[in-house]
């Protein structure tokens, strides 16, 4: 290790470089590492001469890594996960707990796990369960958990994912607030996320409104406070069976439509194939593939003929 601190102009170069690297941005660097922007693009600089090589190409547009900068991040990416897998498994081997992080949206957390989380611990006693959580489309990479959920288009799916549900969208809303919708007393109030398409809006609309009145649209960044409003009787909001399969099976929510939509696209538990084979990892992925398949088998009974299931296939 001689040789590799005589590389660096210091240890800390290689935390400054990998944070950068990551977010490519300087500025977001810096806020991670509770330093200055400026001090980021000093010690960035140093190790650039250091090594006599450019590391990124700056523009006004941002930076992004040039070929040297992305071997190193390659390099440096894989050393930090070894690192942060050592350390996890001394601090398992002391606690007895094993940490699994999910990247799942803040849907998803909110409306379908954190009802069953005590059933979850009780499938897993030593899970030490932590998230990052995605509050719009789940999107991203997946190589700082340990398992992320994600879409797919078709049949592709990255080495270590395995099929959760097909994306499946119903439109749904409170059973006081369908009562009401059904008698003619509810003006109707549709809560769309804010970056998804408002298609499904026009076929609930049609034939609803007499002259004269008209539908409110309310747009929030939050899948999870969209369905929060759905359940408060607010209004009516697009569902993603992988989060509203919970409501449904309750009745909490009810659909406002009758129509169900499965698009071309398919949504994974992903895992990083090297922490594949973890057994309290694959206990936690499994335990989530089978209750979902129990939330799709109660929804087709409590809804015939909807095809439910076939979110499953």
């Amino acid at each position: 290790m001689t040789s590799l601190r005589k590389l660096l102009p210091s240890a800390n170069a290689l935390f400054v470089f990998e944070a950068a690297a990551r977010e490519l941005s300087f500025t977001k660097a810096a806020a991670e590492l509770n330093v200055t922007q400026p001090a980021v693009s000093r010690m960035l600089g140093r190790l650039e001469r250091h090594l006599g090589a450019r590391l990124f190409e700056r523009s006004v547009q941002g930076v992004v890594l040039n070929e040297s900068g992305r071997i190193l991040y390659r390099s440096i990416a894989a050393g930090f996960r070894g690192v942060e897998g050592a350390l996890d498994e001394i601090r398992q081997r002391r606690t007895g707990l094993e940490t699994v992080t999910l990247s799942v949206s803040s849907g998803f957390t909110t409306h379908w796990l954190m009802p069953r989380i005590g059933a979850l611990q009780t499938a897993c006693p030593n899970l030490d369960l932590r998230f990052q959580l995605i509050p719009g489309a789940l999107k991203g990479p997946v190589d700082t958990v340990d398992l992320g959920m994600r879409f797919v288009e078709g049949q592709d799916a990255s080495p270590g994912s395995v099929f959760f549900v097909n994306e499946v969208t119903v439109p749904v809303c409170s059973p006081a607030y369908l009562a009401g919708r059904v008698a003619g007393k509810t003006q109707d109030t549709f809560i769309n996320l804010a970056d998804s398409s408002t298609d499904w809006i026009a076929p609930l609309r049609q034939g609803q409104f007499r002259p004269g009145q008209h539908s409110d649209l309310l747009h929030v960044s939050d899948y999870a406070v969209v369905l929060q409003a759905a359940l408060l009787g607010q209004g009516i909001a697009l569902g993603w069976i992988n989060v509203v399969s919970q409501w449904l099976k309750t009745g909490a929510l009810v659909p406002a439509g009758p129509k169900l939509v499965r698009t071309s696209r398919r949504c994974h538990l992903v895992c990083v194939p090297h922490k594949e084979g973890r057994p309290t990892l694959m206990k936690v992925r499994d335990w989530l593939v089978a209750e979902m398949r129990a939330d799709l088998e109660a929804i087709e009974t409590l809804h015939p003929g909807w095809g439910i299931r076939d979110a499953s296939l």
